[in-house]
């Protein structure tokens, strides 16, 4: 028999880093889709984030402005074996509120330099899966599934708010519908084996096309109609106290090509990334992480995309908590873009932030953005954006 919640936890804890979204969008404080839930606290989890941020362009990009956009992630996860003796068995549903509004339509970027930014005001299931381990090292997971809450993902990189530091655009900008991540997501298979400590093995099969283009504010699950399939596999190696991802994906459905000529198949990609820890003293630390990653430029805006940054923990006297850091992302344009829309050859985006956690459960975090060329367009000043968002956590879990 269940026991009624015995416990009100207020926590705005760090990505764990198997999540993602960086989409990418998930906030620094979610903890979504985690391997296990806390044994401490019980076989049920409900967990609410919200987070606001106000980001004005103060110049370049298409017009100066201000604009204020929210993200409100409410998840519930059970313990299917504790609950029901369904041994290695867990739900999660996810429920997921965005106001719609739009910076980069005054930035001009193709980054995204939000990643709480969908465009469309909306209230949406977002995830709804099950996860089944299988002995100590194998697990299936099936249902809406966010692929970037696992593969393309680094826990350093979550710090950021600029979408290019979740899941690298030269994978983001793929698809029909982009592929299953933040904020429209579409039905999957993943497999992952972990044959040791810090080793990684995962594959997936998703729906080539997620949610419904035409009406992207609903949550749609439609297969067939020449969708096709989104193909993902990632290894992930130690390396001393960080870690390597090698990735690959490819869609199976044909794609226009950017010169307009006859629909064919071969939309792919292979991104590495990784993260490593360059100073530990004390309460002291310096992460350093990197992404670099192609696509195939002939259906693709980006054919390449270089990335990286540091974090800084601890280095605030009297603020243990608090972290800061400097990234920057660039995305390479194909040739085949080029020709077709008389684009440059890159757009750069750097991002300076800082994290404060003003109390267990709030955190604030100020942003400087500086977009060089906007979208690669020749026409588009650089922009410097400002930006601050707020994020509250609160998580209810019971016995």
């Amino acid at each position: 028999m269940l026991v009624p919640a015995t416990m009100l936890a207020l926590a705005a804890a760090p990505l764990d880093p198997s999540e993602g979204r960086t989409a990418s969008h998930i906030p620094h404080s979610h903890t979504h889709a985690r391997e296990e839930i806390d044994e401490e606290h019980g076989p049920l989890l409900l967990q609410l984030t919200y987070t606001g941020e106000v980001m004005g362009n103060a110049s370049g990009g298409l017009r100066r402005g201000t604009r204020y956009l929210d993200n409100l992630d409410i998840v519930f996860e059970a313990d299917l074996e504790r609950l029901a003796g369904w041994r290695g068995a867990q739900i999660h549903v996810y429920g997921l509120y965005n106001n719609g509004r739009s910076i980069s339509e005054l930035a001009g970027d193709a980054h995204a330099v939000s990643n709480i930014e969908t465009g469309v005001s909306a209230l949406r299931l977002y995830e709804a899966w099950i996860d089944q381990k299988i002995g100590d090292t194998l697990s299936l997971r099936a249902g809406l599934y966010d692929l970037n809450s696992e593969f393309d993902s680094l826990e350093a990189a979550g710090l950021f708010v600029s979408s290019p530091n979740g899941i690298g655009t030269d994978f983001a900008q793929s698809g029909q519908n982009g592929p299953s991540i933040f904020p429209s997501t579409s039905l999957a298979a993943r497999l992952q084996v972990e044959p040791a400590e810090g080793w990684a093995i995962r594959a997936a099969v998703l729906d080539g096309v997620p949610g419904d283009p035409d009406h992207p504010g609903r949550t749609v699950v439609r297969l067939g109609g020449g969708d096709g399939a989104l193909l993902v596999g990632e290894l992930q190696a130690p390396v001393g106290g960080g870690k390597l991802l090698l990735g690959h994906w490819q869609y199976t459905a044909r794609f226009e090509p950017n010169d307009g000529s006859d629909p064919a198949k071969g939309n792919h990609g292979t991104y590495v990334r990784g993260e490593y820890p360059l100073v530990s003293s004390g309460d002291r630390k310096v992460d350093g992480f990197f992404r670099l990653g192609a696509a195939r430029g002939r259906y693709n805006m980006f054919d390449s995309f270089a990335g990286g940054g540091l974090k800084f923990s601890g280095w605030i006297p009297g603020r243990p908590d608090d972290e800061f850091g400097v990234a920057v992302a660039a995305g390479f344009t194909s040739d085949s873009y080029r020709a077709a829309a008389d684009a440059s050859s890159a757009e750069v985006a750097i991002e300076a932030t800082y994290r404060t956690q003003m109390t267990p459960w709030l955190a604030i975090q100020p942003s400087v953005h500086y977009i060089h060329n906007p979208s690669a367009d020749r026409n588009i000043p650089a922009a410097l954006l400002l930006g601050l968002r707020a994020e509250a956590s609160f998580s209810l879990a019971g016995f």
